[in-house]
């Protein structure tokens, strides 16, 4: 999978997941807490992680903007959405974006599995599968 997403990079420089997404790795990440408890867990897990700068974080919407400087000096723009899906729940999507005109190799693809392992990690006790 890992050697089709390089491929498929080397065209395409952006990501996103979505409760549609065909590769169920970027398949919207929801948890069982209301989107003010998601908001809250997920900015303050997003301000710890190595490497990723928090740029914006607009709670009305939903939407906190990251930026990521890749090894090769590119920089990533990623936005992470928290909605909610009901009042008991959240979902958490993630666009990841590479600034510049060539492919990303699929470095959009692994920044997004990152951000969710480190937020799956942080929030596990409150992850739906299937939803």
């Amino acid at each position: 999978m890992l050697l089709k997403r390089t491929l498929v990079g080397l065209i395409r420089s952006y990501e996103g997941t979505g409760d549609k997404a065909k590769d169920p790795a970027l398949k919207s990440h929801v948890y069982k807490l209301s989107r003010e408890k998601a908001w809250e867990e997920v900015v303050s897990t997003l301000k710890k992680m190595q490497g990723y700068k928090l740029l914006h974080e607009v709670q009305s919407v939903g939407e906190i903007v990251l930026e990521k400087r890749t090894m090769f000096g590119r920089t990533m723009d990623i936005t992470v959405s928290v909605i909610s899906v009901d009042p008991l729940r959240s979902a958490v999507d993630i666009y990841s974006a590479s600034r510049g005109s060539l492919g990303d190799l699929g470095s959009n693809y692994r920044v997004i599995l990152d951000i969710y392992r480190v937020l799956d990690k942080k929030l596990g006790a409150y992850k739906l599968n299937n939803v």
